[in-house]
């Protein structure tokens, strides 16, 4: 058996449809509630925040959703810049006495806490005042007995250099010379203040 073959003609593309009164009601609603977007700097890559949905209408008529609001969220700080460490001629100008040490901190006997806080302080007094290289004194730790424990100062004082708070005010560190302390003391070098 043969199907009946549609004798309506295909709807031409370019003939554009008649809205119905509903549709044209609904348009007009739309239209009256649309307000005109704000002229915004073109948003850096991946710093856009979907904040909330519009409200749809409530009227008897299909609801339509309407496009999120969108904000700009402000971009992280700067990374703090990398460690780097003295250079040869640097280091043996200090270890010789060529290059003057600017600033010297004894943190012997000190607690971590109260080592760490005067640490951040000398240091951001050091970049305040235009010095270069500063001598950090962290001592050695106990050397009696057989066994011998690393200073924990000694430890920490590198890895707190590290840290991004300070990186911002050094641009790097190393041991000192025998003759300043030796793996008791760090050279540092301050970074200049922007």
């Amino acid at each position: 058996m043969k199907r009946p073959r549609n004798l309506d003609p295909p709807p031409s593309p370019r003939r554009k449809r008649a809205l119905s009164r509903e549709e044209a009601e609904l348009w007009e609603n739309v239209t009256k509630q649309a307000k005109p977007l704000r002229r915004r700097s073109r948003p850096a890559k991946g710093s856009l925040e979907i904040v909330e949905e519009a409200p749809a209408t409530s009227n008897s008529a299909p609801s339509l959703k309407l496009p999120a609001t969108i904000r700009k969220i402000p971009s992280p700080p700067p990374a703090p810049p990398p460690l780097a460490p003295l250079g040869r001629r640097e280091r043996s100008k200090l270890s010789r006495g060529r290059k003057d040490i600017d600033a010297r901190l004894d943190l012997h006997g000190m607690t971590q806490t109260r080592a760490h806080r005067m640490l951040l302080n000398f240091l951001q007094h050091a970049q305040a005042d235009g010095m270069s290289f500063v001598l950090v004194i962290t001592g050695k730790g106990r050397t009696v007995g057989p066994e011998s424990e690393r200073g924990v100062l000694r430890r920490q004082v590198p890895h707190w250099l590290g840290l991004p708070e300070f990186r911002s005010l050094i641009v790097g560190f190393e041991e000192a010379h025998i003759g300043h302390g030796g793996e008791g003391a760090l050279y540092v070098r301050v970074r200049r203040a922007r």
